[in-house]
């Protein structure tokens, strides 16, 4: 393959001219760790902060802060456990193969992390993203008929690429950077549903009143304003090119060459998965372990939707072993219910606030994306930002 102006082909692959491919323990200590002995209840819970895959979720962020479990001066010192300074890159090699980051403070790990001491032309941080954008790299070295490993002779071994030291920093800025854009969103995303569920609390129960509303709600069952009625098996209108989507409890299937029904309705499991309601507004077909509605004297299938979100249905769970609803178990339930035009404006309420979610998680998905392009261009020099 020909290498354009400017870079070279190494055995880590084509990189700047003026970068390096080195082996890391050139500019970086390799360290591992121990588990002390569980049998010594005074080698345990103590000030030594110790990293194990009891922290793996804790591994997604640039810097680890606190572990799930801590050892004692004891437990470090009549153990292989080493305490290793603040800075270390912890790299999770056993199970959860590729979780990494940096240690905030000083801390010692499990056998089951390589862990990193990074020298002068070494970042910590640089290092990191280079080792998450190695999914590839990892999954090739991975070993072990029980659980994947990667072995310590590996990471002796490994060659990285290396640029300046100044542009390992200009690259582990620009990606944190996109890291705390996608945290942000992670929490607004957090903070809208949490604003959802407290306003379907408040308006779906009558606590709160939308303006210009104000009449009594009518306590009446379920089965006044719907009717249950039964999906049917697809077999008979399952088509490549059907026009119109089949939808089972986890969501939709395949598509059909005919609806089963044609109007807004409400969906529930009739089997299995008998908690997570569903809402269509054009036509569908419905499959046996799935009940569709059909809406009574203009009651509105949107604010039911949204209604039964609130409902607890494992209390209504009529089988010893998978989960199952009865039609007209459903049609039974009371709950008090505004006239249609009330049911309408609530619903419009709540699918604002969807729509405004639903948008946050597309922009969540296209800044991944994004970074996920960054990290390929930038860890491999084809994009420079010095």
């Amino acid at each position: 393959m020909e290498v354009k102006p400017g870079y070279k082909q190494t055995d880590v692959g084509v990189i700047p001219e003026d970068w390096s491919e080195v082996n890391i323990t050139s500019v970086a200590r390799l360290e591992s760790g121990h588990t002390p002995s569980r049998k010594k209840p005074n080698y345990w819970n103590g000030a030594v902060q110790w990293i194990s895959l009891h922290d793996t979720g804790k591994l997604d962020s640039l810097e680890i802060y606190s572990t799930t479990q801590t050892i004692t001066e004891d437990g470090l010192k009549n153990s292989s456990a080493r305490l290793l300074p603040a800075g270390t890159v912890a790299f999770s090699r056993t199970a959860t193969v590729g979780k990494c980051c940096v240690m905030a403070r000083a801390m010692a790990t499990s056998q089951d992390f390589a862990c990193y001491v990074c020298g002068p032309s070494l970042n910590n941080q640089f290092l990191v993203y280079l080792f998450r954008g190695m999914d590839r790299v990892w999954r090739g070295l991975m070993a072990g008929s029980i659980h994947n490993t990667i072995y310590m002779p590996v990471f002796k071994a490994l060659k990285i690429p290396l640029p300046p030291v100044k542009e390992q920093r200009a690259i582990a800025t620009a990606l944190s950077d996109m890291d705390a854009l996608l945290d942000g969103l992670d929490r607004l995303i957090a903070k809208k549903r949490a604003i959802k569920q407290a306003a379907m609390q408040q308006l779906l129960t009558g606590q709160t009143r939308l303006p210009g509303f104000s009449g009594k709600w009518e306590v009446k069952r379920l089965g006044d304003a719907l009717a249950i009625k039964h999906g049917k098996s697809q077999k008979d209108v399952e088509a490549n090119d059907g026009a119109y989507p089949i939808l089972a409890t986890g969501g939709q299937i395949g598509l059909a060459s005919q609806p089963i029904y044609g109007k807004p309705s409400v969906l529930i499991g009739r089997k299995g998965t008998i908690n997570q309601p569903q809402y269509m507004d054009k036509p569908f077909w419905s499959v046996d372990t799935l009940f569709y509605s059909e809406m009574k004297n203009g009651n509105i299938a949107k604010f039911f939707y949204y209604r039964f979100c609130l409902i607890d249905w494992m209390q209504y769970n009529e089988a010893s072993g998978v989960p199952s609803l009865n039609a007209k178990t459903i049609e039974g339930i009371e709950c008090a219910c505004p006239d249609p035009e009330e049911q309408a404006a609530i619903a419009e309420v709540l699918r604002d606030v969807d729509t405004e979610i639903a948008a946050l998680e597309t922009r969540r998905i296209k800044t991944r994306a994004l970074k996920q392009a960054m990290m390929q261009e930038l860890l491999t020099g084809r994009t420079r930002l010095v």
